[in-house]
């Protein structure tokens, strides 16, 4: 377990990592590009699209060439985009060069979770793997940022893009005796069509339990900085102690997840996981209305949901993919780019109805999508026993 964590995980994080790592030199890239703040705006906002979108392509295309080459293919060109944009002053071919590394860094994305889909879809040790993914996830937004301006201020910017390089070659040495083959053999070319995935009620409802447990954190990292920092007083250093505590949480969680699943199964986990949200978003909603914005009122009850979202996300990929042995690329895609759609647009809608610098998004959020989809399940089970 701990190996396959230590090949699956860097590409997972580097992703994410070559967003997060560049914000704090962002204020300064207009006068290194000699571009408009519009134009670096399109640095960031492209890759989020091209990230999701190059998903749709290299899901179907893992189906017919394997995992291997998608993964060997896209970590490298992550490395050579990532060294030319270290070198390039040129606003035009810095933009282009991200684009390539989302495109890239999609590739690596698709080909780990299908990966991890083949191999693990049956085994309890799928839980913990997804599980320990996600948690490592939630570490990035807190420490890519710290990570990025430590880097910037030694050495200057371009050196954020070298580092990024350089990682993505030492993954890549890794990986290239140790990662095998796992695309299931079919007698006929891969089935690779979106149809009969997006026709299945159970892989949009495990979806949709994906997106309720990840949104969760997405509205908790979009609006702490404004409760804790502009409403508690809390420093820079405390808020990123205090954020980064909700991650270890969930990497304390993990270490259960695999006994939990064990006993529950998917669908029992999830439920779980859904009723500790709902008593987060309670706890949340007491300490709005009672108590003055603080650690307490707001990061303890972050905990609880952290362990919803661990419950969740172990298993959600499991429940959703179960059906799609032979096309895992293609319903890998579609289940991380829904649930990226459905994340962005909904979480969003809450910060914005709702008051961002209160702990309401974060409740109101967690307690619509976590009671949607305990319908769902609800409807899935009828489903299931008429069948």
């Amino acid at each position: 377990m701990p190996a396959a964590l230590l090949l699956l995980s860097p590409f997972e994080v580097l992703a994410s990592l070559a967003m997060d790592i560049y914000l704090p030199v962002v204020p300064i890239m207009p006068g290194a590009l000699g571009a408009s703040t519009a134009v670096v705006q399109l640095t960031l906002s492209l890759y989020m699209i091209c990230l999701g979108l190059g998903q749709l392509a290299f899901g179907p295309i893992s189906d017919r060439i394997g995992r291997r080459p998608v993964l060997i293919g896209g970590a490298l060109s992550f490395a050579a985009a990532s060294f030319l944009l270290a070198v390039t002053s040129l606003a035009p071919v810095f933009l282009a060069l991200r684009i390539v590394q989302a495109l890239s860094a999609s590739a690596m994305l698709v080909a780990v979770f299908a990966t991890v889909r083949d191999v693990y879809g049956q085994r309890p040790e799928g839980a913990v793997i997804y599980g320990t993914l996600g948690s490592l996830l939630s570490f990035v937004p807190a420490l890519g940022p710290i990570a990025g301006a430590l880097i910037a201020n030694s050495f200057g910017w371009r050196a954020i893009f070298v580092a990024l390089g350089i990682l993505a070659v030492a993954a890549t040495l890794n990986a290239w005796p140790r990662w095998r083959e796992t695309r299931p053999l079919t007698h006929g070319p891969a089935r690779a069509g979106f149809g009969p995935i997006l026709c299945s009620f159970g892989f949009w409802t495990y979806t949709l339990a994906f997106a309720t447990a990840m949104g969760s954190f997405f509205v908790f990292f979009s609006t702490a900085p404004r409760v804790l920092i502009g409403k508690a007083g809390f420093s820079q250093i405390g808020f990123s102690l205090a954020f980064a505590s909700a991650a270890l949480v969930m990497i304390i969680a993990t270490r259960f997840a695999k006994s939990v699943v064990a006993r529950w199964g998917i669908e029992g986990s999830v439920r779980r996981g859904m009723a500790m949200l709902l008593l987060g978003a309670a706890l949340l909603a007491a300490g709005q209305l009672f108590a003055e914005p603080s650690f307490a009122s707001f990061v303890m009850p972050m905990w609880i949901i952290a362990i919803g979202i661990v419950l969740t996300a172990s298993v959600t990929a499991n429940g959703a993919l179960a059906p799609f042995a032979e096309t895992a690329g293609t319903a890998v895609a579609l289940y991380f780019c829904l649930q990226s759609v459905i994340v962005s647009a909904a979480g969003t809608l809450f910060i914005i109805i709702l008051d961002g610098d209160t702990a309401w998004p974060l409740t109101g959020y967690c307690s619509l999508m976590a009671a949607i989809t305990l319908a769902a399940l609800g409807v899935s089970l009828k489903r299931a026993e008429a069948a």
